[in-house]
């Protein structure tokens, strides 16, 4: 694979990760924030990339990640992928949950990343939505390995979800191709292939016995067990 020019919107925990992994792989990574440009450019240092503004990450690259949380894609500008040729392949790595972004009645009509999809209006692969902080930072293994971890993405272009699997490849992760953004309900929170550690066909199996209409029941359940533990251990403390 060609080195190639990547910006990611967003750097958190996906966000640098991802641009650590592909600037110690030789490509050349552009990451931008809400931060001040004082605090963005010591962050970028900090995974070998360089700091750029929110247009500035978008223009003269292969590739366009999107890491943020989910309510913030109606922050960004409007026209911020007016200029963007469309071979550029745009990603997307976010999750939906109601209690931190609010109902979106929409969502029950279209999955997570089609209504992203819309609010960018471009076509995007979702990918490395599924995965744990800690599974993306120490899992990764060589092209190969036994027991490699596996990654769903999900797209109508299938050129675009080749240079998806490239880069997922890169990062130490096979790839499931998880069929059209339409389907990507499948890998959503509250999935069986959702924030798990499964080999190839294992995750094949995840995505095939998810049931979409229990997915939301779960993923509010199982978050809100989590925030009743937190709360917990915060009053414990005490």
């Amino acid at each position: 694979m060609k080195n190639m020019k990547i910006g990611i919107i967003g750097t958190g925990a996906i966000g640098s990760i991802l641009a650590e992994k592909f600037s110690h792989a030789g490509h050349h990574v552009k990451v931008t924030n809400t931060r001040s440009m004082a605090e963005l450019e010591k962050i970028a240092a900090s995974v070998g990339a360089s700091a750029a503004t929110i247009y500035g990450v978008v223009q003269d690259v292969d590739a366009i990640i999107f890491s943020m949380p989910f309510n913030a894609y109606k922050e960004l500008p409007q026209d911020l992928l007016k200029e963007v040729p469309q071979n550029v392949v745009v990603m997307d790595t976010s999750n939906y949950y109601p209690f931190r972004d609010g109902n979106i009645p929409e969502l029950e009509q279209i999955t997570e990343s089609e209504y992203i999809s819309k609010i960018l209006n471009r076509p995007l692969v979702k990918v490395f939505n599924n995965m744990l902080e800690g599974t993306l930072k120490y899992k990764g293994k060589a092209a190969g390995a036994e027991s490699r971890v596996a990654i769903s993405i999900a797209g109508d272009n299938p050129e675009h979800k080749k240079v998806v699997t490239e880069l997922v490849d890169i990062t130490g992760f096979d790839t499931v191709d998880g069929g059209s953004l339409a389907e990507s309900w499948r890998q959503q929170p509250g999935t069986p292939a959702y924030c798990t550690e499964l080999n190839e066909s294992d995750l094949k199996q995840a995505l095939a016995d998810a049931e979409k209409g229990k997915a939301p029941a779960i993923r509010d359940f199982i978050m809100d067990n989590l925030r009743k533990k937190q709360a917990w251990l915060r009053m414990k403390k005490f």
